[in-house]
């Protein structure tokens, strides 16, 4: 069971995400809070598995929250949940040890495969956070950028077909979900195939895997 603390402080919210949460057998929601204070307070108290946080609350906001939740109960994993998507906010939250980087307006599935992944240590953003993130970590020019390319291309080699084309709509910032449409196959199956990509490739989470992806050319810049 991935035992959850949720901090939004709108009561509607929160109650939203509960529901939604309360849908997957696996998850439990075990504490709420209204501000980052309390979500911090209720991480010590409660010690979850995953602290869901709100960028913006009172006393604290979720950012400051998830920072202190890292340096003080880094077995608690946060993930950041929010309708704004600046990329000052995710740099920030990446860089302070967040787990994922959620969009309040996205596939409910995403939240929950979020929670999931960070639960068992792993990194999850929303496919359109990725992609900007996999644009910045890709920019450049020059020999840096060709050394990058050639080294991914080579990486990707490894890969059958299939593969290729899973990793290309990964690196585009698709969800298995809308992966599995595109390809006509069902979402059990490109899990499977997205699991044998980041084995293959001898990388970690799915942002590692989009970056090699748009790299090596898969996705179009």
């Amino acid at each position: 069971m991935i035992r959850v603390l949720l901090a939004d402080d709108e009561a509607m919210v929160r109650a939203g995400v509960k529901a939604i949460l309360g849908t997957d057998d696996e998850i439990d929601v075990v504490a709420e809070a209204a501000d980052g204070l309390e979500a911090v307070e209720a991480v010590r108290r409660h010690r979850p598995d995953v602290a869901v946080l709100d960028i913006r609350m009172p006393r604290m906001d979720g950012l400051a929250a998830g920072a202190e939740i890292r340096r003080t109960m880094p077995e608690t994993a946060v993930v950041i949940l929010t309708t704004f998507s600046e990329d000052a906010y995710i740099a920030r939250a990446l860089g302070d040890g967040a787990s994922g980087f959620l969009l309040k307006s996205g596939d409910p599935r995403e939240l929950i495969a979020g929670l999931k992944a960070a639960a068992e240590g792993a990194a999850y953003l929303s496919p359109r956070v990725a992609q900007r993130v996999i644009a910045e970590l890709s920019s450049g020019s020059g020999g840096g950028a060709m050394a990058r390319a050639a080294v991914a291309k080579e990486q990707v080699a490894v890969l059958s077909p299939r593969e290729l084309e899973v990793l290309g709509l990964l690196g585009a910032g698709l969800s298995n979900a809308e992966i599995a449409q595109r390809l006509f196959l069902v979402e059990g199956t490109v899990k499977a195939y997205v699991s044998a990509v980041l084995l293959r490739l001898g990388v970690r989470n799915r942002v590692q895997a989009a970056i090699v992806a748009y790299e090596a050319g898969l996705v179009a810049r």
